[in-house]
């Protein structure tokens, strides 16, 4: 009987525990968004190398102290909005891909590119400055990440039925040259103004151009 009481009087405080601990883990959830995004609006005015831990912490209303509980320096919060961006892009294009003729992929890969572009501007800008520029950590995992979307692409083209024979090389280069159109269309779109619906309907209608030139090219490319 004791034993049970005493199982009973501890399940009781260990279930209360797990729910106490919940609130506080959803308010670290908070917090490391917060921080996330603080940064993200920041960098839309000067450039990560100029961003300092102070003003993140200040903009997202913490302590200082509090932002080493979510990242151990700053470059490691740029390499999460890296991680971030990249890898709901990936999934997104990735079910593009599952579609079965090239105009549909390319239709499809456009329509998700620019819905995201325009939901994650800060994002995409964040991206492109240090792409070329700034924190070397963060430009080695930008290129790291457009080499992993190029790998999986050339994976995937190598379903259809006239790249087959292909050799790898020259399914990483068709890759290559989908993920560069794929990525100067983001760009565009960036510097599209927000109120010209015009200048974003022609970097579109470019990209779907360049996108089927490149598609329906290909079966009378011959290797050297």
């Amino acid at each position: 009987m004791i034993c049970v009481t005493l199982h009973f009087v501890n399940t009781r405080t260990l279930d209360g525990m797990a729910t106490a601990a919940s609130p506080r883990q959803e308010q670290k959830q908070r917090t490391r968004r917060a921080l996330l995004d603080s940064a993200l609006e920041l960098l839309e005015q000067e450039s990560f190398s100029s961003l300092s831990l102070r003003e993140v912490t200040r903009k997202a209303g913490v302590v200082p102290t509090a932002f080493y509980r979510h990242f151990d320096n700053m470059n490691e919060l740029g390499l999460t909005l890296i991680d971030e961006s990249f890898r709901t892009l990936r999934e997104m294009i990735r079910s593009a891909r599952s579609e079965r003729a090239p105009e549909d992929v390319i239709r499809r890969s456009v329509e998700i590119l620019i819905h995201y572009v325009r939901e994650h501007r800060a994002q995409f800008r964040f991206i492109g400055r240090e792409r070329h520029s700034g924190v070397t950590e963060l430009r080695a995992a930008i290129g790291t990440e457009l080499r992993l979307f190029r790998s999986e692409l050339a994976t995937d083209l190598a379903r259809f039925p006239y790249l087959r024979d292909w050799t790898t090389e020259d399914l990483n280069m068709m890759a290559d040259l989908l993920v560069n159109a794929l990525v100067s269309t983001a760009e565009g779109i960036l510097d599209a103004p927000t109120d010209s619906p015009e200048a974003e309907e022609e970097v579109i209608a470019t990209a779907e151009k360049q996108l089927r030139l490149i598609v329906f090219g290909v079966p009378h490319w011959k290797s050297g």
